[in-house]
Parts: C-alpha cells; sequence; structure tokens
C-alpha cells in the first residue's frame, strides 16, 4: 500500500541546509498498524507528513497504492489527502466555533453530497464512537477524552483507509489515552491502516510493528 523509496528530506534558509530524513526506505501493508518512534528531532512527524501528502521529499520516491505521488501536480495530491489518508492530532485540531456535528462534517463539505447524506455519515460514526449526545456541543463544553473521539469521527467520516495520528495521546490523561489506543486498535481491526508518532513505549506497544528512527535514519524496523 504504501512504499517509500530512498526517502530524503531537506530544508533550506538561506545558505544553510537542515538535513531531516536520511535514505528511508519503508514498506507499509494494507491494514498494518505501525507504531514510528525517535526522540524529539528525529525526523518523525516530518516522516508521517510526507506518508500523509502534506509534504514533499526533496529526493526518492513515495509510492501509495501505485501511483508515485511525489510527483502529482498540488490539484491531484489534495484530492489524495482528501481521500485517501486523514490525520487526528495531539491538540485534536478542532474548529472552535463549530458544533461537533460541524467539525466531523468538514472533510464531506468538499464532496458532492447532500446534506441528508452527510448528516447520515457523522451520526453513523458519532454513534460508532458513542459521541452522539456531545454532537451539538462546541469542543470547550467537551472533555479532551470527547474531543479526541471527534477528532477520530472526522477522520472516520472522511472515509480513508489510511489514518495518521501524531502523538495522539499527547493531551490526554493516562485512562483516556488507553481508551483512545483500545479505539485505534479496534479500527485497526475493522481494516484501516493506522500509522502512529510517538514518543511512550506504552503506547507503541498497541501496535504490530514498531519503527525506531534516529538521526533521519531508521534505527530498527521491529
Amino acid at each position: 500500500m504504501i512504499q517509500l523509496k530512498n526517502i530524503y528530506k531537506e530544508y533550506r534558509t538561506g545558505d544553510i541546509i537542515t538535513k531531516v530524513l536520511n535514505d528511508i526506505c519503508l514498506e507499509i501493508r494494507k491494514g498494518e498498524f505501525v507504531a514510528i518512534m525517535g526522540a524529539s528531532g528525529s525526523g518523525k512527524t516530518t516522516l508521517l507528513n510526507i506518508i500523509g501528502c502534506m509534504d514533499r521529499p526533496s529526493k526518492g520516491e513515495y509510492i501509495l497504492d501505485g501511483i508515485c505521488v511525489n510527483k502529482l501536480k498540488d490539484k491531484k495530491l489534495s484530492e489524495i489527502r482528501n481521500k485517501k489518508v486523514t490525520f487526528v492530532f495531539q491538540n485534536f485540531a478542532l474548529m472552535e466555533k463549530y458544533t461537533a456535528f460541524e467539525n466531523i462534517e468538514l472533510p464531506l463539505l468538499r464532496r458532492h453530497l447532500s446534506l441528508h447524506e452527510r448528516k447520515k455519515i457523522v451520526t453513523d460514526v458519532a454513534k460508532q464512537l458513542g459521541i452522539e449526545e456531545q454532537l451539538y456541543k462546541r469542543p470547550k463544553q467537551m472533555s479532551g477524552g470527547q474531543q479526541q473521539r471527534v477528532a477520530i469521527a472526522r477522520a472516520l467520516a472522511s472515509g480513508a483507509d489510511i489514518i495518521l495520528a501524531d502523538e495522539p495521546t499527547g493531551a490526554l490523561d493516562h485512562k483516556n489515552g488507553l481508551e483512545f489506543m483500545n479505539l485505534l486498535q479496534q479500527l485497526n481491526k475493522q481494516g484501516k491502516t493506522i500509522i502512529l508518532v510517538t514518543h511512550d513505549k506504552e503506547v507503541a506497544s498497541y501496535a504490530s510493528r514498531t519503527i525506531h528512527i534516529l538521526d533521519g535514519r531508521i534505527l530498527e524496523n521491529v
């Protein structure tokens, strides 16, 4: 499903070049649950952003479902972001002025769906995650655990097969963090491909495979 071939990533600021990823080669199969671990600054979030088509490699090939996506134009890349991959962030990334319903509905607005179709998708995923009673509340009216479930519901509403999570338990207490990881594990069993970035060994233990990154290189793949 995902193939990264000799991926390099560097950023240039004036005459200064900062190398972030160095010769990353990686394959992730459909339906896998993969954790990417590494210290701050190791390149794990940059790698996740490339997988999620939020950034492009400086060199190398990224092949997703047989398509070399890093060579696509921005419009095609945007379509892939909208349909194939979805993100769950540490800070939930919810729109504060929108209700939970409106936040979950966001990825559906670019598709030619009727209000009735959008409402059915939103209510279905809300029921699946047990947040039906939160649908017309705004983020500040919900607990951290409820906000994270809204973020997951938004990811599910997109219909994407790949869920990318960047330190998804970082803003949650231990109990809610474990509940969230159990939820990701259930989604993986339903066929979703899960790729998460974490520095927490307990969080990584939920994955079926752990990739360790150090200084932009894959140190270990177990």
